[in-house]
């Protein structure tokens, strides 16, 4: 199973976007606290996040917690400050999986990026940048497991609502 970890997350509309993410793609979302947000039923129903109810929720109440129910699990911390691409790992099949991400302001721990070198990585991007959007990273990381499983169990073919795309020259 594909897991999404979100250490410390501060900005609930990041939240709110990964959680749509996990809904389509049936990842679990491991929400590790503090929260910079309310995830009760009542704010979630206010905020609109319709999709909440679909998405396998877990919550920890601090990154130490988190590592010590999943330290021995197949762990990639994704860091601005890594050293390997995301796009070199071969991401385990037939594994439980966690994609981790630390909070917007400052990221994931280096004393836990240093001690889990090999599972650190980074999305490339041009040196002016500072980091990209925390749920547009999620994505990007969540669809290279699910690309390199074949997208085994996904529907790979849309449909128009207009015509029929047999009809199609």
């Amino acid at each position: 199973m594909l897991n999404v970890t979100l250490f410390e997350p501060e900005i609930p509309q990041n939240t709110g976007n990964i959680a749509r993410t996990c809904a389509a793609t049936k990842t679990a979302l491991h929400l590790v606290h503090p929260l910079g947000f309310d995830i009760s039923e009542k704010a979630v129903r206010h905020a609109g996040l319709d999709y909440w109810k679909d998405v396998k929720i877990y919550e920890y109440s601090s990154v130490e917690e988190f590592l010590k129910i999943h330290g021995d699990d197949e762990l990639f911390f994704f860091s601005t400050k890594a050293q390997n691409c995301y796009a070199d790992i071969s991401y385990p099949q037939d594994k439980d999986i966690y994609l981790i991400f630390g909070k917007e302001s400052k990221g994931i721990d280096e004393n836990i990026l240093f001690e889990h070198k090999e599972r650190t990585v980074r999305i490339p991007m041009i040196e002016e940048t500072r980091s990209l959007n925390l749920s547009n990273s999620v994505a990007i990381a969540v669809y290279e497991v699910l690309r390199q499983n074949h997208f085994k169990g996904f529907n790979m073919k849309g449909e128009l609502r207009s015509y029929n795309w047999e009809d199609a020259k």
